[in-house]
């Protein structure tokens, strides 16, 4: 039997980021005590807001790069059961500007957290890979045995997030999540680490061209947040009284591929928007096509994407206009 009716103190890191404050809030909806580490290199204390006067919510203010965290999260929080690990070098231009950097944050400080996990006896440790580990891999859709030690990645952030990937897949308590391209609300249009959806977004809102980086042509596998965070609760064993995944790798998209363009002309549509499309150069690190199978965790966890990618745009409009009100000095 899974472990969906017992109550499971969970840490999570990158909790202020986009991801980690949707999993924060699903996870305490459910009555799971949460524990949330970020230093807000990337993420944003405005996402803690909702988490903050939650019973049951304890932030610490740290980074993931130091020795003994988990050990010291486990002692300071009686009853730590799992360990969601969302904290990252997120974005890929700066990866290729600081490859040492990315490899010590995204590899080697995860390495320490999943052996201070299993010393701990955690349960389990559920890691945010990435689509990137795959490299430019033209063999579509991607299964999870594509990504090697062969690979050509094309960035540090691909590379040292295999590498992350595979340890801790190598693990008994251990599950990699390779997300593809995740969207919704609390994705900062503003922030350098932003996905295209809310780059585009807030464009058209604002009456500017929409900025496109290449020739529109390269496609990625577009996946709604709450979609991600459902995984998240099957792999840990916290969704449907399922028991939680065996340990390894599991894609996480929607085995659909959309075009930047495509992209572009469906948000215009939701937003009642036109606008110009303005062509720059490819950035450096950036893959050309990347679509997702997602049997082996439709087979194992039993689950499967439910939100549409016009709905969630739709969501994600919603929040962004609410979002202008509400910064609007009127």
């Amino acid at each position: 039997m899974g472990i969906l009716s017992a109550k499971r103190t969970c840490l999570v890191t990158g909790v202020a980021g986009f991801v980690g404050s949707h999993l924060a809030e699903r996870l305490l909806s459910l009555g799971h005590p949460v524990v949330g580490v970020d230093d807000f290199s990337s993420g944003s204390p405005r996402n803690l807001e909702p988490l903050k006067d939650c019973r049951g919510f304890h932030f610490h203010e740290r980074s993931i790069t130091e020795r003994g965290l988990i050990t010291e999260m486990a002692r300071r929080h009686a009853n730590l059961c799992i360990c969601f690990h969302l904290a990252a070098i997120v974005s890929v231009p700066y990866s290729v500007e600081r490859p040492e950097e990315t490899m010590e944050v995204n590899f080697h400080a995860t390495g320490r957290l999943l052996e201070g996990a299993v010393e701990e006896g955690l349960e389990a440790f559920v890691f945010a890979g990435s689509a990137a580990e795959y490299g430019n891999d033209q063999r579509l859709p991607l299964l999870e045995s594509y990504a090697g030690p062969e690979t050509r990645h094309a960035s540090p952030y691909g590379r040292a997030k295999f590498l992350a990937s595979e340890a801790v897949a190598a693990s008994p308590i251990g599950v990699s999540l390779r997300c593809f391209n995740i969207f919704g609300p609390r994705q900062d249009p503003s922030s350098p680490y932003s996905g295209v959806i809310s780059k585009f977004m807030d464009m058209a809102l604002r009456g500017s061209p929409l900025t496109v980086f290449g020739d529109g042509l390269q496609t990625r596998d577009f996946i709604y947040v709450s979609d991600i965070v459902e995984a998240y609760l099957v792999a840990a064993g916290l969704s449907q009284d399922r028991d939680r995944l065996p340990h390894g790798v599991y894609n996480v998209g929607t085995g659909r591929s959309t075009s930047i363009l495509e992209l572009a002309q469906t948000i215009l549509e939701v937003a009642g928007q036109q606008r110009e499309m303005v062509f720059q150069g490819e950035r450096p690190g950036d893959i050309r096509h990347s679509v997702a199978s997602i049997d082996a965790l439709k087979q194992a966890g039993g689950w499967e994407p439910k939100v549409s990618l016009r709905e969630g745009l739709g969501r994600t409009l919603q929040w962004m206009r609410e979002e202008m009100c509400g910064s609007s000095p009127e």
